[in-house]
């Protein structure tokens, strides 16, 4: 007998017509977004999405963290729920799709459900987790973070951008302080489809990444100090020059990811130069390392190689400096179970896949801890994201949906005694 839905598509235009209308708020200055978290423009999307959730049935409620779950009920609200789950937030010059496609993939099944006259057992939760990205409240993942336990909501509140407003009183601006307490909700498992953010799905025309381990990262911050003094009138042998400093631990950090290669990754990514004037010798110099790895020992001895030859070419300059550790989370394997129904739903649509390791953190990663998880992936132009010109094809969209839908199925159990009416 076949299983109600089993051959069953999304709507791939349904899907892109939302993800091109999610796009207009928080634009961008060159096709792209810039929707950070807390701010206006995320807020425009919050009550977007909850107006899509609503009329498709679903009920919204809102954590302390500000999390989102909109929920289709199952015919069983005894059992946990499976959680379709992403975020909304970007980058400052970030793309339409990192993390919104999962999160209106998520709303796009529940809409495919609506259609088919489909009940599931379990009830299904969209999840718009707050805070993915980082960029303007370090750091990434926050609040799925605090969701499973990693963080304290007090410390995570705490948290500050730039202007030094908190993530606590932005939450409270733009009213998304819920009552439920974040944490308390249990799940069943969850599933969460992303553009991949590399170049390996494009590059070999495989159409669905079966996502079997996450990377585990270490983000450092490095402090070097010299002395100021005049480009001009210092003697090149007189010079503590923080600068210099910090260019030749940048090519360390590169040579370090090249030696345990070949899936280590390293880069500088944000610097600041002190005072920052065209004639003055760099005084201070403030920077961050990303390393990453599958592996737990490889990112320890990627930092204790950092530590001890850094050290040793800051001393050569007569430097003093200091490393913090600003970030961490371990390698991620994931569910086996909900890993091959995510292989099983590609077969089963004869789409071409393959095993993939996340080179970047989701929050996924997070939720992993407290319950099954899975992640899919669609290939991206170029492997870009993180960029205004990060782009998808409507068809990867529908791939990874359609994909997305069929793992939820059999984990949410369609209720067959539920007949099921073509719309």
């Amino acid at each position: 007998m076949t299983t109600p839905g089993a051959n069953q598509k999304i709507n791939g235009d349904r899907l892109w017509d939302a993800l091109m209308e999610m796009a207009k708020i928080g634009p961008g200055i060159r096709g792209g977004n810039n929707r950070q978290t807390l701010t206006d423009a995320d807020k425009e999307g919050r009550e977007l999405f909850t107006k899509w959730c609503e009329e498709a049935g679903m009920t919204m409620a809102i954590d302390s963290m500000g999390n989102m779950f909109a929920r289709f009920e199952g015919t069983d609200p005894s059992l946990d729920p499976v959680m379709i789950g992403s975020h909304l937030d970007t980058q400052p010059t970030g793309g339409k799709y990192d993390g919104v496609l999962g999160v209106l993939a998520g709303l796009e099944v529940i809409r495919t459900l609506n259609d088919m006259g489909l009940k599931t057992k379990r009830s299904i939760e969209v999840v718009n987790w707050t805070n993915e990205e980082g960029t303007r409240f370090a750091p990434a993942m926050l609040a799925s973070g605090v969701f499973a336990g990693v963080h304290t909501q007090d410390w995570a509140y705490s948290r500050t951008d730039a202007e030094g407003k908190t993530v606590g009183g932005e939450l409270e601006r733009i009213g998304y302080i819920g009552d439920e307490p974040c944490g308390k909700r249990k799940l069943h498992a969850m599933f969460e489809l992303h553009i991949e953010q590399g170049p390996i799905l494009e590059r070999e025309n495989v159409d669905i990444g079966v996502v079997t381990h996450g990377q585990g990262l270490n983000w450092l911050q490095v402090t070097l100090v010299g002395k100021e003094s005049h480009t001009g009138s210092t003697p090149m042998p007189m010079r503590v020059n923080a600068g210099l400093g910090a260019a030749r631990i940048t090519n360390l950090v590169n040579d370090i990811a090249l030696r345990y290669g070949p899936h280590a990754v390293g880069a500088v990514g944000h610097m600041d130069v002190y005072p920052n004037s065209r004639n003055i010798i760099p005084g201070k110099v403030v920077f961050t390392i990303d390393f990453r790895h599958p592996e737990k020992d490889v990112i320890t001895a990627m930092e204790q190689a950092l530590r001890f030859e850094g050290a040793k070419i800051a001393e050569e300059i007569g430097l003093s400096m200091d490393v913090e550790c600003v970030g961490a989370f371990d390698p991620v394997k994931f569910d086996e179970t909900c890993v091959s129904r995510v292989r099983d739903g590609a077969e089963r649509f004869g789409y071409s896949h393959r095993n993939i390791v996340s080179g970047a953190g989701h929050d996924a990663c997070w939720i992993n801890r407290v319950a099954p998880t899975a992640m899919i992936m669609c290939p991206c132009v170029d492997g870009l994201s993180h960029n205004e010109d990060e782009d998808i094809t409507p068809a990867w969209a529908e791939a990874g949906t359609n994909v997305l839908l069929h793992a939820v199925l059999e984990t949410a159990e369609v209720d067959q005694s539920v007949e099921a009416v073509s719309a």
